[in-house]
């Protein structure tokens, strides 16, 4: 592990976590690893976004977490006052204003890092011009993608390969060549559907430029999860990654835990008293994510699955459309209430998870909560929506072989989730649900993968294991490029 003692070799590293949940909250965690390990982190975000993490890194007077605010262009790209965070966003049809806006921060980031002079900057993939700023000052970038090797590895090989030009269905299978083993995938599960006429061409293709003056990739994984996906995808960019994750894994204290990305939309102590009141592994946690808008039809036909498995449950209701659960039959949460608990907006999901009465986890497959689920040692039912989620699901059901799909074929288009309706019925919903948590030999597989797999992780992250060695071995890189720059 690299040591930092000196103040004049100080390592200072700049970071720019793009505004949505699913990249927010690991990127803060990877700016609160690297400054327990002595390095000056600064935090570039804006005063709506800071409000959400401020409280977990004052808390810890230790770490060297500093803040600079932008001023987000709100006016000047058409958005609504405040809303500075993808998961604010009124309507779909924002999401290129909402791009807009992220652009027009350049000028003042550039301004950021001719004042403050930091050695590197760690920035999401959503924010390109970072590179160009590295370049001009003479720093390098590292690049955050919020997605695991195995995913980014597929899209690569799908890009290179284009095996799905000479297919003809939506949902016949093909093989993606040029990866460490054979993956099948369909044209409904591309990540392209996802973002239908949002307009947002002219971004992805800026995102590839930057790609090109990137130094390396940080990554929340670990290398023991996908060893030949960290090894292929370093080989495939010929540049450096470094798996630095689970970084969920990192803040054990259980108020970190509970305020986690957000303030928790539910009483703390009255979530854990619920659990406490279940037997192990009996309960099933439901959640989508904190971007999805499913249609208030298929959100009926969960719940009237869930209600008719008879399993207990916590089912999060996060959007802003359905955050008051209005689409649901009046007399819903009184027919549940005696195994079903419904949030309505932020949960405490890593609190929850690591619950001994969690039993399975419902998730859309965002690599967040895969690899939280992962850390807790739970199986999952995996019902992907859209982006790179459907690869993720194929990971977790054919490489870990640690879920069960609930059966969904096809993406959501952002912004037209309604168009989509009902793509999984009650029955699906209540047939899948039971036979998973009532549990067979090959859900009681899984558990003991996903048990294996968990506690791999815990160890990755402790002293000596490859994540706490990848830390080292990322500073190590940055002070050496450091003291080339210097010595020119």
């Amino acid at each position: 592990m690299a040591s930092i003692t000196k103040s004049h070799d100080q390592l200072h590293v700049f970071f720019f976590p793009f505004m949505s949940p699913g990249h927010q909250i690991p990127m803060i965690e990877i700016a609160s690893i690297l400054a327990s390990h002595g390095v000056k982190a600064t935090v570039i975000s804006t005063p709506q976004n800071v409000s959400r993490f401020e409280g977990t890194i004052n808390r810890d007077d230790q770490q060297l977490i500093n803040l600079l605010l932008f001023d987000f262009p709100s006016a000047a790209a058409n958005l609504p006052l405040n809303c500075e965070n993808l998961d604010t966003i009124p309507s779909r049809n924002l999401s290129y204003n909402f791009s807009k806006a992220i652009m027009m921060l350049q000028s003042q980031a550039d301004d950021f890092v001719r004042q403050y002079q930091p050695d590197a900057i760690i920035s999401d993939l959503n924010i390109p011009w970072t590179a160009e700023i590295a370049q001009k000052y003479g720093i390098p970038r590292l690049v955050f993608h919020g997605t695991c090797c195995f995913s980014l590895s597929l899209s690569m090989a799908a890009s290179l390969h284009k095996p799905n030009v000479q297919v003809n269905s939506d949902k016949e299978p093909f093989l993606v060549p040029g990866l460490p083993e054979p993956v099948y995938i369909t044209l409904a599960q591309m990540p392209d559907r996802f973002f239908g006429n949002t307009g947002l061409e002219e971004f992805f293709q800026k995102f590839i430029e930057a790609e090109r003056h990137t130094h390396g990739a940080v990554a929340n994984t670990f290398f023991e999860i996908e060893p030949e996906y960290v090894k292929h995808y370093e080989k495939v960019t010929g540049k450096p990654v470094y798996p630095v994750g689970p970084v969920s894994l990192f803040n054990a204290k259980s108020i970190d835990v509970a305020d986690r990305g957000n303030k928790p939309s539910v009483d703390k102590d009255r979530c854990i008293s619920w659990l406490d009141s279940r037997k192990p592994n009996s309960v099933l946690y439901v959640c989508f994510g904190s971007i999805c808008e499913s249609a208030e039809s298929q959100l009926l036909e969960i719940a009237l699955g869930l209600e008719s498995s008879k399993a207990s449950f916590i089912w999060v209701i996060r959007d802003h459309r359905h955050g008051s659960g209005e689409f649901l039959q009046k007399d819903f949460e009184e027919r549940v209430k005696d195994r079903g608990l419904i949030i309505k907006g932020w949960a405490p999901q890593v609190l929850i998870l690591n619950h001994p009465a969690v039993g399975g986890f419902m998730t859309h497959c965002g690599w967040n909560s895969v690899l939280e689920s992962v850390s807790a040692g739970i199986p999952m039912i995996t019902w992907p929506l859209f982006a790179e989620q459907f690869y993720n699901e194929n990971f977790v059901l054919n490489h870990l072989k640690i879920g069960v799909a609930i059966g969904v074929e096809t993406g959501l288009a952002w912004g037209e989730e309604e168009k989509n309706g009902v793509l999984i019925n009650r029955d699906r919903v209540a047939k899948v649900v039971t036979q998973f948590m009532n549990g067979n030999d090959e859900v009681e597989g899984m558990r003991k993968r996903v048990r294996q797999f968990s506690e791999t992780g815990k160890m990755a992250v402790g002293q000596s294991g490859s994540s706490y060695i990848n830390i080292g071995l990322l500073i190590d890189d940055l002070l050496n490029q450091k003291e080339k720059r210097l010595s020119e």
